[in-house]
């Protein structure tokens, strides 16, 4: 069965979108992969890039990256695709993807000091608003939602997750993650209330049969 970190690198895949080559997103900045952004031709140039079958110099990606920015922005991705564009690997880009998400962690764990323990399914809702909105736009911007998890209150952080932005498919999968955990508590109080009443009649019986 697949981790939370794993499923959340696969629904991040679906709603960003997975792209190996340097594109404009809708804002002109230079992204690769799953929504990275690349703000100078430093940063693309930390990345390993091919050209073929072979590495690309740090000259070709600069000069790729120069080639990008010189386009016009917010156009389909394949807009921006040449044969001659440099590309990431897949397993890269899942690479960056991963470190990413696991710094956005560290930020959830300072926020949030019981983070570990909550359900994965909230973890996963957490990961898809924090890569989205960045930490001051998670924790900043949605304090009503914050309060929500720190008390476990899980219908009020459904109600509360809403962002401008992200379609409406993205947001009521991040909602049904909140929904998600208000289900399993109440599974869990069921099955706890069954088990009481179950040891309860099992007792009641026994004395009846003068047994423990």
């Amino acid at each position: 069965m697949a981790t939370y970190i794993e499923q959340s690198l696969t629904k991040l895949k679906e709603f960003e979108g997975c792209v190996p080559w340097m594109y404009r997103d809708t804002m002109g900045r230079i992204t690769v992969g799953v929504g990275l952004m690349l703000p100078n031709p430093q940063a693309a140039q930390k990345l390993p890039f091919l050209s073929a079958n072979r590495a690309a110099t740090v000259e070709e990606i600069a000069a790729e990256f120069a080639r990008v920015k010189a386009l016009p922005e917010a156009r389909n991705a394949s807009f921006y695709k040449t044969p001659a564009s440099l590309l990431l690997s897949q397993q890269t880009i899942d690479h960056s993807l991963t470190t990413v998400l696991e710094g956005f962690e560290a930020d959830l764990r300072k926020h949030l000091p019981h983070y570990d323990a909550l359900p994965d399914c909230v973890k996963l809702a957490l990961l898809d608003m924090i890569y989205n909105l960045g930490p001051i736009g998670l924790f900043q911007g949605f304090p009503h939602l914050v309060a929500a998890v720190e008390t476990s209150d899980w219908a009020q952080a459904a109600a509360r997750c809403l962002r401008r932005g992200p379609g409406p498919a993205r947001n009521a999968w991040t909602r049904q993650q909140f929904l998600d955990a208000v289900a399993t508590e109440i599974k869990a109080e069921a099955e706890g209330w069954f088990k009481r009443l179950w040891y309860k009649l099992r007792s009641s019986v026994g004395k009846l049969f003068g047994r423990d």
